[in-house]
């Protein structure tokens, strides 16, 4: 029977459910607030830009509460992982998702910290914008499909949750611990078969 890791699933639900909203919102909503309000291409990268920094610390902290309810749950059923058939590879897909949905919320960081210089209007950020210059319609471009793609990557991350969530459930533990078992059964039959026969063979 398993255990219950409330804690550990609240931390991994609720920072995946900010990255992922936070995202979303930001896609839809803050970029699409800031094309109506701007105006001119500086005004427009300026307001999301300033949004889109307010609420950088709030998503690292959501991404860290979330790795950190991750990697617990990780732990604490790792003895599922390894005899229940499916969870591996579930577990697997779900861990190369969420390195992915990090590498591009980092990309998209980096990205938009080169538009927030390019359309900043502090001599400071316009010197270090000098120094780093930069393809700002290229940028832009970048910056605007890592923006979708980051929900995309989280929104599969809750659909492996809620997959993960059907496979704790008594009868499927039961049956997927029972096919795991019963796939490890042949080889075995097979490697104690020819064992017995070899033994059995007349020495020439």
């Amino acid at each position: 029977m398993s255990e219950r890791n409330t804690g550990l699933r609240s931390l991994h639900d609720l920072g995946l459910a900010a990255w992922f909203g936070g995202s979303l919102m930001g896609a839809v909503g803050l970029n699409g607030a800031a094309r109506n309000e701007g105006g001119t291409w500086r005004d427009t990268a300026r307001i999301a830009s300033a949004g889109w920094a307010k609420w950088t610390p709030v998503n690292a902290a959501a991404i860290a509460v979330h790795l950190v309810g991750a990697t617990g749950l990780l732990a604490a059923n790792a003895d599922r992982v390894a005899t229940q058939r499916g969870v591996g590879a579930s577990t697997v897909a779900k861990t190369l998702l969420t390195g992915a949905a990090l590498a591009a919320t980092a990309y998209s960081r980096v990205l938009g910290k080169k538009i927030e210089l390019a359309s900043s209007d502090s001599p400071e950020d316009a010197e270090k914008a000098a120094d780093h210059p930069v393809d700002t319609d290229e940028a832009q471009r970048r910056l605007t499909t890592m923006q979708w793609v980051i929900p995309a990557l989280t929104g599969g991350l809750l659909i492996l949750n809620a997959l993960h969530g059907e496979q704790q459930r008594p009868e499927e533990q039961a049956r997927g611990r029972w096919e795991r078992a019963r796939s490890m059964v042949p080889p075995m039959h097979m490697a104690h078969m020819s064992h017995m026969a070899h033994c059995g063979r007349p020495a020439d």
